[in-house]
C-alpha cells in the first residue's frame, strides 16, 4: 500500500471488519482479526478510516454499527455508504479492482504485462 497523506481509507463492514455470520439485520459479527489489526494500525499511524456500509441506507441499523464500533474500541470512526473525492482506497469483499483509465481489471492488466 502506498503512503497516504490526504484523504481516507474505507472498510467494509459485514465481511471485510466483522463476520459476517447473516443472523438478522441488527446482528453483527466478530472482528475479523487481521484486517481490525490493519485499521487499528492505519489509525494509530493518523491514516483517517471510514467504516463505508450499506446498513447506512437503513437509518435504524447505525445504532449497531456504532455500538459495534465501541466494543471494539474504534468508536470515533465515520460511517458512510457514499464514496466521495477523499475516498482513497476501498477495503471490500465484493469489490473488483479496475485499473485507472482502462477499464481493465487488476487481473487482466497483470496477465497483459507479463508480471
Amino acid at each position: 500500500m502506498t503512503k497516504i497523506t490526504r484523504g481516507y481509507v474505507a472498510v467494509d463492514l459485514d465481511g471485510t471488519l466483522a463476520f459476517d455470520e447473516h443472523k438478522g439485520p441488527n446482528y453483527i459479527g466478530e472482528p475479523i482479526p487481521q484486517m481490525m489489526k490493519r485499521v487499528k494500525h492505519w489509525i494509530s499511524n493518523g491514516i483517517e478510516v471510514r467504516i463505508f456500509t450499506a446498513r447506512c441506507s437503513v437509518p435504524e441499523q447505525l445504532a449497531p454499527v456504532q455500538e459495534w464500533l465501541d466494543k471494539h474500541g474504534i468508536g470515533q470512526l465515520q460511517i458512510t455508504n457514499v464514496k466521495d473525492y477523499g475516498l482513497i482506497e476501498l477495503w471490500d469483499d465484493r469489490a473488483v479492482q479496475v485499473v485507472f483509465n482502462t477499464g481493465k481489471t487488476i487481473h487482466e492488466w497483470i496477465e497483459e504485462k507479463g508480471e
